[in-house]
């Protein structure tokens, strides 16, 4: 485990081989399910440049009328998000150190040239529970800064595998994906990354 800032926790290569394409296999399952969707700004209706869906008691969603919210039925289609995979909640309990389990995992489904501006994840009613992060398919360029969007950022790479804990007093830190990186995608086609993240949303 690699600390990036305080509270900010790479674990590099933590998921097989082997692992990444059963995981891969399990989130085709539930995007069958629950079909990804392109979520939308509040406000501006600007799209989102990644599709996403969610499994889990609740989802994460976007629309321009809604805003940022957690909720227990697919937008498009009405119907419960499945069920979240059980290696993603073993993960969970390996690496969160959090006494609840999850709630929610959100899909963001990573085109090659998809990215994710400088955010914070604050839509949680649980904030000592940190955010656990994914990644899967084509290398991508994380960015990530302090707890204003002003503040320093820096750049690491995070490969298929890695996975990165957003927690303690870097919970609510700006973090976004600048861009993927051609030809570094055995796992996911057309150079496309598959990043999950794993969020308590009530209070434990």
């Amino acid at each position: 485990m690699t600390e990036l800032a305080p509270g900010l926790l790479l674990r590099p290569a933590h998921f097989s081989r082997t692992q990444q394409e059963a995981i891969v296999d399990a989130i085709r399952d539930v995007v069958r399910a629950a079909p990804l969707f392109t979520p939308t700004m509040p406000r501006t209706g600007k799209p989102f440049s990644v599709r996403m869906t969610n499994c889990g008691p609740l989802g994460w969603v976007s629309d321009r009328d809604g805003g940022y919210r957690y909720q227990a039925a697919h937008p498009v289609t009405g119907g419960p998000w499945p069920q979240m995979p059980a290696a993603l909640l073993a993960a969970w309990r390996e690496l969160a150190d959090f006494e609840a389990p999850p709630e929610a995992c959100l899909v963001n489904f990573y085109a090659a040239d998809a990215r994710m501006g400088l955010h914070v994840d604050s839509d949680e009613q649980e904030p000592r529970a940190p955010v656990l992060s994914i990644s899967l398919g084509a290398t991508c360029l994380f960015r990530y800064g302090g707890l204003k969007r002003n503040d320093r950022t820096k750049s690491i790479k995070l490969a298929s595998g890695d996975v990165v804990v957003i927690g303690g007093p870097s919970r609510f830190c700006y973090h976004g994906v600048d861009r993927l990186y051609p030809g570094t995608s055995t796992l996911v086609a057309n150079d496309s990354r598959i990043n999950l993240t794993l969020r308590r949303v009530t209070p434990a």
